[in-house]
């Protein structure tokens, strides 16, 4: 009797564990349709669509530059890591989002603490349509007063200052997209 409750208990925890993940599954809308929903972008911003899923070398300098680059554009800057599991669990929003609002809001990616081993294969398994800068010692994460919690997302304005930092993960596209309205898109 007691060998099956412990069963039954270890088969509950499998369930359990395996129902969490099952809501990070990559939900990346197919190809074709990316394509479709960036078609005339302005060029920054087809710049980094053009970097889907890379990883980007440079440290803060380069992304600074690259923020700088992108004046005249919302940016919002999500910080995650491949060993940071709500950050799997937030990024099929930033895959909704990213194509939903790719054509006027430019996306970047954080990578901090991590391994670009570890970092490309967690690109693979939950694709991007904008490029992530390597972080390993987070010196971008600190420029940007991202260095605290995982995720993190920092908003700028069109002007490229820092107006909303939001901690912890997105849950959902619609609470992204929300934020995203709110902190940067309402201010035209």
């Amino acid at each position: 009797m007691a060998s099956r409750a412990l069963i039954v208990a270890v088969a509950s925890l499998a369930l359990l564990a395996t129902g969490c993940g099952a809501t990070a599954h990559s939900a990346a809308p197919p190809t074709g349709a990316v394509d479709t929903a960036f078609k005339g972008s302005p060029p920054p911003l087809a710049s980094l669509h053009s970097q889907a899923d890379q990883l980007l070398a440079g440290g803060a300098a380069a992304f600074k530059a690259r923020l700088a680059g992108l004046r005249g554009y919302p940016v919002v800057v999500n910080k995650w890591a491949s060993w940071c599991g709500p950050c799997k669990t937030e990024f099929p929003a930033f895959q909704r989002a990213a194509v939903a609002l790719g054509r006027e809001v430019a996306f970047i990616g954080v990578n901090g603490k991590d391994h670009n081993p570890a970092a490309a294969s967690f690109l693979h398994e939950f694709p991007v349509t904008y490029p992530s800068y390597t972080d390993p010692n987070e010196s971008i994460a600190r420029s940007i007063q991202a260095a605290t919690f995982y995720p993190m997302t920092v908003y700028f304005n069109r002007q490229g200052q820092s107006v909303y930092v939001h901690a912890g993960p997105y849950l959902s596209a619609s609470a992204l997209e929300r934020d995203i309205r709110s902190y940067v898109l309402s201010s035209k």
